[in-house]
C-alpha cells in the first residue's frame, strides 16, 4: 500500500514535523486538529467555537483526501479540561447524525498554542 501526504490551505499548516493528513490504502488519518482558523491563524475563545473550528479543520483535510464526515469511523478528542465535555459534545454532535464513529476523549491535556480542544479523525476514502 502506498502512503500519500494530504495537505490543504483550508486547514492550518502543521506547526511541526508532521503532515495534516496521511492516506494509506483506503484510509485517511488526520493529525490532531487544533482550533486554529486557517484564514487568520487565530484561536477562538470558547470551547464551542474551538470545537467547531477543530472539526472544520479536520473536515477540510478529509475532503482534500476524497472523504467526508460520514466516512469517519474513529475520532480522538483531547480536552484541556474535562468539565468542557458537555459543551464540546453538543457541537461535536452537530457533525454526526447517525452511524456515529467510535470515540475516545482524553481530559487534562496540555495542548499546543493554549487550545482547549484538539481532535483527530480516522476515516475511509
Amino acid at each position: 500500500m502506498e502512503k500519500k501526504i494530504i495537505s490543504t490551505s483550508k486547514a492550518p499548516s502543521a506547526i511541526g514535523p508532521y503532515s495534516q493528513g496521511v492516506t494509506v490504502g483506503k484510509f485517511i488519518y488526520t493529525s490532531g486538529q487544533l482550533p486554529i482558523d486557517p484564514k487568520n491563524g487565530e484561536i477562538p475563545e470558547t470551547i464551542e467555537q474551538q470545537t467547531k473550528q477543530a472539526i472544520e479543520n479536520g473536515k477540510a483535510i478529509l475532503e482534500e483526501a476524497g472523504s467526508d464526515m460520514s466516512k469517519v469511523f474513529k475520532t480522538t478528542v483531547f480536552l484541556k479540561d474535562l468539565s468542557d465535555f458537555a459543551k464540546m459534545n453538543e457541537v461535536y454532535g452537530l457533525y454526526f447524525s447517525e452511524n456515529y464513529p467510535s470515540r475516545s476523549t482524553v481530559g487534562g491535556a496540555q495542548l499546543a498554542k493554549g487550545a482547549l480542544v484538539e481532535i483527530e479523525f480516522v476515516g475511509i476514502i
